[in-house]
């Protein structure tokens, strides 16, 4: 059976209807979907030509003080205004920057004041550089520190015997030694070549010491009090630094430093000392020296490796390094005034380590937190035709807990300021240091 199916016309525009409906409900969709594409894609398209723009402006115009200063050389006016090239297209809008000395904001009108810009943009970061012995740009700097350590130190001596396990006859005596350093040091550091820096350091050391003795005439309640001083050159040392590696990606700027230090200050062995306290059999109970010490009588040659990393705006740095004694002879090592008996010393190795950070502020301003240790073997004496023996007790652990700030006053001087906290017995309980690195 065949049906012939038909459309009438009133189906037909009712079908019709339907599809325009659909198409007028979809098109904007689509429309508004588009245009949001496109507007992303031109944005993406403008930042991308700023930056461009931007970069390509930033080259023209070091290219151009370039030019302007190589002009001036040839000329023979090295202070002059070299000849202006063709206008430079204007640079886009952007943040301010911070001023800089000879240019405020922006960027520099001449090549004297680009090289000031750039200067400033890494001297915080140098100056950090500076104080870890890794800085090598600087053709020569003068160097003046003033440095305060306070030492205190109390013990306990017990000079008898126990009785019955419960009571202690003989003398109980307390001594305490407190002590104030003084320290200037005038350092030149003078840049040989860009991997190679020579240094001399002249220290000038004053020293007052205090010592309290307790059971002085056998009474546990008496305390015997004695003051003395001494002031003078201290030991002179000589080092140089050398850069085995720059820094370039993830590899840190690696330093390697050698050095001599002279016993030019006044050694702390035969000494003149004055008793104050003796007992009935003639025995020394109280002595102190006449003056104080102002080196160690001996020569020293260190050799350390130290690293610094730029982490923007984090600078790490580390080191390590080992200082040897060489033996010396002396014409009195007893610290007994009644008698002298010349002989040799040999002071212990010592190795020291140390590792910090560095926050660089601004172009000015750094602070760095660090940890120091030194670790020194007992140093070992021999009388004149006998045996080496250990010294018993000098061996030390000197740890410090280190915090610095770091503020360029102007172009050519910077103040650094320390504050080191002992944190063993052995290290001074505190030191105070200020330095003024001098650029010539």
């Amino acid at each position: 059976m065949h049906t012939n199916h038909r459309i009438t016309p009133l189906a037909l525009a009712a079908l019709a209807w339907i599809v325009f409906a659909d198409n007028a409900h979809a098109q904007p969709a689509t429309a508004a979907g588009n245009e949001q594409a496109d507007v992303q894609a031109l944005m993406a398209q403008l930042e991308t030509l700023k930056a461009n723009y931007a970069q390509e402006v930033r080259r023209l115009r070091e290219l151009d003080m370039q030019v302007q200063a190589m002009q001036a050389r040839l000329s023979g006016k090295a202070g002059g205004v070299a000849q202006q090239g063709p206008p430079l297209p204007p640079e886009p809008a952007r943040a301010p920057a911070t001023a800089t000395a000879g240019a405020e904001g922006g960027y520099a009108s001449s090549a004297a004041e680009a090289q000031q810009a750039k200067q400033a943009a890494r001297r915080s970061v140098d100056d950090v550089k500076q104080q870890q012995q890794a800085l090598f740009s600087r053709r020569f700097t003068i160097e003046n520190s003033l440095t305060y350590a306070r030492y205190d130190r109390k013990q306990l001596t017990l000079n008898g015997f126990l009785a019955l396990d419960a009571i202690f006859l003989g003398n109980i005596g307390i001594e305490n030694v407190e002590s104030d350093s003084l320290t200037y040091n005038l350092a030149a550091r003078w840049g040989v070549s860009p991997n190679l820096t020579v240094n001399m350091d002249v220290p000038w050391v004053a020293r007052r010491t205090v010592y309290q003795k307790g059971g002085a005439g056998g009474s546990a309640a008496a305390v015997a009090e004695e003051e003395t001083s001494g002031n003078g050159i201290g030991d002179i040392g000589l080092s140089a630094n050398y850069r085995l590696f720059g820094e370039r990606g993830w590899r840190p700027e690696t330093v390697l430093t050698a050095g001599v230090t002279a016993p030019t200050g006044r050694e702390p062995y035969g000494v003149d000392w004055t008793v104050l306290e003796r007992d009935d059999d003639d025995y020394i109970r109280f002595a102190v020296p006449k003056e104080q010490p102002t080196g160690n009588g001996v020569w020293q040659a260190n050799v350390g490796l130290s690293i610094v990393k730029t982490a923007d705006p984090a600078i790490l740095f580390a080191n390590a390094g080992y200082i040897h004694s060489f033996e010396a002879s002396f014409d009195d090592l007893d610290g007994n005034p009644d008698t002298v008996n010349p002989g040799d010393v040999k002071l212990g190795g010592s190795y020291y380590f140390g590792a910090g950070v560095a926050f660089a502020f601004n172009e000015r301003t750094s602070l760095s937190i660090s940890f120091s240790d030194k670790l020194s073997a007992r140093a070992s004496t021999r009388y004149r035709n006998g045996q080496w023996m250990k010294v018993i007790g000098s061996d030390a652990n000197a740890a410090t807990f280190n915090l610095g700030v770091t503020y360029a006053l102007n172009q050519k001087t910077t103040l650094v300021s320390l504050l080191g906290i002992g944190l063993t017995p052995d290290a001074p309980d505190f030191t105070l240091a200020f330095k003024v690195p001098y650029m010539l």
